[in-house]
């Protein structure tokens, strides 16, 4: 250390005229010493005392010491006796101090300095020689090889470094030094021997010696620095190209997807069976469970992207992404929104088409059973009519042919509300669109035409017969009101067993019991009408009596009705027999409308928790991105996780989903116990996935904005705290003039004249570039960062590449692969337009119009 010391203050003192032998006898005067100081400071020192005394040496001495003290190096035990008295050990200490201040001190290698600078300055420039690994300025300086890398790496032309072998140390150690020496005018402050021979070399020798070099190649440096600045900023625009062409794929891609399924969702296609159409409800199932939360992914991570990619440009001077055409953010938002459209009139026409078929179905099982009921009276009807038996009847017979036509106009009218009802069937079905609306209306022709034909015959018949009725005065009561009677009764019974028979749909709890009050109302009526049914059998039996006991001769049977008791008694058995089984077709029925009640209230208690505690969510995370509660990344850490207890609530979405299918799946479409949908609970969760995760990228952008930019975290509270005064709506946004008072209150100068006027529509322009009136958070950041921040130029790296270029107003593509890594030497080579101007020489590019391409200052 000693010679290594000695070494380097007479590479100083040389400058000066002078040399030192001893260390501790030539610094004991001070003289040397101030002459040192003078020459590796470029600074001139108090006057000397020149005297032989003891007191002068000391004089001298502490002025060289207060000269050291004066540049920020506190000297611990090292006083100005010391010195004089040739004490080595303070000598050698403060000969260290002088080195650490003015050779390494200054020493800055990306943010590092003085050691650590000096140590990464190293690891750099010898990290492409093999077996140089350096670690520390002790071992790893031993086997010569790291002396030979700096070297050879400034002046390849002074050392063969192929040449050289790690196994012979010496021979490494002497080329260095020598070369050094020779060609350098780096003194040779160490011995080969001694690094050798020493199990760790010292390392305060090392670093002395080391420094010379790094100051010897200075000059290199400052082209190392520029060729770091350009790789920074290549880096960056390669990174924000890469993001833009992600954001390209991923917006083509999503709105391909959209264009794909919005035609199958506004497919409105009917289907004529329930089957098919509760198919068509699966898929659409389908479709929201598993085909559309991806997408709904996708379109949040499209915008966080694009956000991520703005604030990446804006913090690095570059112009803002433009997406192609029809790929802004806004346009897919716009898609989306027609997505979602088509999406709920494709449910809610699925939805009505399965009510309509559901309910064509039973209104075309009441028409078949109507139409067969009525067939079946009116089947022999027009032959009956149309028979003549009355030219030939008797009195008697002609006055029994009367009544029992009478009897027979009875039961016509009787039977119109049937027709009605079957004809305003067909009619319903047919605004219904029924698949099968041909047949029906045929068969319900058909039927109104029979019925038209039996009109005009009861009527032509009536007449025959009242024309003949004054030829008839003999009538057989008993006959007679047995008719009137039946007729009737008869008629109860086919309505009895038709309505017991009839079809029913409800939908709620209240209609069936309508339906079971009304049936045990009818039930009530059954005793009156056994006892009518008593007495029309009592008026045959007594009939019956009336022949056997005058023995009448009768041809035939009653001639008033075609009625008889046993009809009577088959069809009474017959509604017997119906009241069991509507009985229990209305307990299954109450049963099935009980566990649709079930479902209703099971879905509204989830839906009435969960849909306020989304509005609640949506409330608080909007709170919380306007307050200031801790840094940055607390906000950043609270927002994160806010969002994993959100996403752990998802189970009892889906849960809620399942309850929902249920719900479908028994055609329920009512609920008067929540005012929430489905669609509501889904809308509202995928907003508040979006807030959350929008939230969190504003605090990361605010975070890049912070770091790239400088800005303390003071001064981002203070930013906020302004902002948030003038948000008196808490929107979030400030309108032109509460913009305008925050930036007053923040200390801008904006004059209530014209340039004031137009310095704040130039501030505008900039936070407002859409011209919507409004300024979000994330804007007045970017304004105020770019306010208070330096940032890189253009300018800047032109003069970097001016640097690299050796002052010529064009570079080489050599002089880039030089001094860049590979692929951004390409990357600019394969950009770079050549050079035309007169200094020009083959192959030149112009790096200017590189340089302000890079921020949008031209084209690249």
């Amino acid at each position: 250390m000693l010679k290594t010391f000695t070494a380097w203050c007479n590479s100083h003192l040389r400058k000066a005229g002078t040399q030192i032998e001893n260390i501790e006898e030539d610094f004991r005067d001070g003289l040397k010493l101030m002459l040192l100081l003078e020459v590796i400071s470029g600074e001139r020192l108090a006057k000397p005392e020149r005297g032989k005394m003891r007191v002068h040496k000391i004089s001298n001495v502490n002025k060289a010491l207060d000269f050291i003290a004066s540049k920020g190096v506190k000297l611990v035990s090292i006083g100005a006796e010391e010195i004089v008295d040739g004490n080595a050990k303070m000598t050698l200490g403060m000969i260290w101090t002088i080195i650490l201040r003015f050779a390494i001190q200054d020493i800055s290698v990306e943010e590092t300095s003085a050691k650590e600078g000096l140590l990464l300055w190293c690891q750099r420039k010898t990290a492409p020689y093999k077996n140089v690994n350096i670690q520390n300025f002790h071992i790893s300086w031993k086997d010569g090889l790291g002396f030979c890398a700096l070297i050879h790496r400034h002046r390849p032309e002074l050392i063969d470094y192929g040449k050289l072998r790690k196994d012979d140390p010496m021979t490494n150690l002497n080329t260095a030094f020598d070369v050094a020496e020779k060609y350098l005018d780096i003194p040779k402050m160490l011995d080969a021997e001694d690094i050798v021979g020493t199990a760790r070399p010292d390392e305060k020798a090392i670093m002395t010696y080391v420094s010379s070099f790094y100051h010897a190649f200075s000059g290199a440096q400052k082209a190392e620095t520029a060729a770091n600045r350009i790789c920074k900023v290549l880096a960056v625009n390669q990174e924000n190209e890469q993001l833009m062409e992600d954001y390209e794929k991923l917006a083509s891609d999503l709105l391909e997807w959209i264009r794909r399924t919005i035609p199958w969702l506004e497919n409105r296609l009917p289907e004529n069976t329930m089957q098919a159409m509760q198919q068509k409800l699966e898929d659409f199932r389908d479709y929201r469970r598993l085909h559309k939360p991806p997408k709904v992914q996708e379109k949040c991570q499209l915008e966080i992207n694009f956000n991520t990619l703005q604030t990446k440009l804006r913090l690095s001077n570059r112009p803002a992404f433009m997406p192609s055409e029809g790929k802004m953010v806004s346009d897919i938002n716009n898609a989306w929104g027609n997505l979602e459209g088509a999406e709920k009139g494709y449910e809610e026409w699925l939805l009505n088409e399965i009510r309509r078929l559901e309910r064509l179905d039973h209104l075309a099982e009441k028409f078949r059973q109507k139409a067969a009921i009525h067939e079946a009276w009116t089947e022999g009807k027009e032959d009956m009519l149309q028979k003549r038996d009355y030219e030939t009847a008797s009195l008697s017979e002609i006055k029994a042919l009367l009544k029992k036509h009478e009897a027979f106009e009875s039961d016509l009218a009787a039977h119109q509300d049937r027709v009605e009802q079957i004809a305003a069937i067909a009619q319903e079905l047919n605004e219904l669109d029924y698949y099968d609306s041909p047949s029906v209306n045929a068969r319900c022709q058909r039927i109104c035409d029979q019925w038209d034909a039996l009109g005009a015959l009861t009527q032509k018949r009536s007449e025959a017969l009242q024309r003949t009725e004054k030829l008839l005065e003999t009538i057989d009561q008993l006959y007679l009101e047995f008719a009137k009677r039946a007729a009737p009764f008869n008629n109860w019974m086919e309505g009895a067993m038709e309505d017991l028979q009839d079809t029913f749909i409800v939908h709620t709890i209240e209609e069936i019991q309508g339906l079971s009050t009304a049936h045990e109302q009818f039930k009530a009526t059954l005793p009156e009408a056994d006892k009518e049914r008593q007495a029309i059998l009592g008026i045959h039996n007594e009939i019956a009596k009336i022949v056997q006991t005058y023995h009448v001769n009768m041809a035939g049977t009653n001639p008033y009705t075609t009625i008889n008791p046993q009809e009577i008694n088959a069809k009474w058995d017959k509604v017997r027999q119906l009241v069991p089984q509507r009985d229990q077709a209305l307990i299954e029925e109450h049963a099935r409308q009980q566990n649709n009640e079930r479902l209703r209230r099971q879905f509204a208690n989830q839906a009435n928790i969960i849909g306020p505690w989304i509005q609640n969510k949506m409330e608080e995370i909007g709170r919380i991105s306007i307050e200031m509660h801790g840094t940055l990344e607390d906000q950043l850490t609270h927002l994160r996780q806010y969002e994993k207890s959100i996403v752990n609530y998802k189970p009892k979405i889906d849960q809620l989903e399942g309850d929902h299918q249920l719900i479908q799946e028994a055609l329920i479409f009512d609920n008067k116990h929540t005012n929430y949908t489905m669609e509501h609970i889904r809308v509202g969760w995928e907003q508040l996935l979006t807030t959350i995760a929008r939230t969190i990228n504003e605090i990361e952008n605010q975070i890049l904005t912070r770091d790239a930019k400088g800005i303390s975290q003071d001064q981002l509270n203070e930013f906020r705290a302004s902002f948030n005064h003038f948000d008196r709506d808490r929107s979030g946004t400030l309108g032109a003039e509460e913009f305008k008072a925050c930036l007053i209150s923040l200390g801008f100068d904006i004059a209530n004249d014209a340039q004031g006027e137009n310095e704040f529509s130039r501030i505008m322009s900039i936070v407002d570039p859409n011209r919507m009136g409004i300024v979000t958070f994330q804007a007045f950041i970017d304004f105020m960062s770019r306010e208070t921040a330096d940032t890189d130029t253009a300018d800047q790296v032109m003069a970097s590449f001016k640097v690299l270029a050796g002052d010529k107003n064009y570079i080489l593509a050599d002089e880039l692969r030089r001094e860049l890594p590979p692929d951004q030497a390409e990357y600019c080579i394969a950009r770079m337009a050549p050079y035309t101007g007169p200094d020009g020489v083959p192959g030149a590019l112009d790096y200017m119009s590189f340089s302000t391409a890079l921020y949008g200052e031209s084209d690249l």
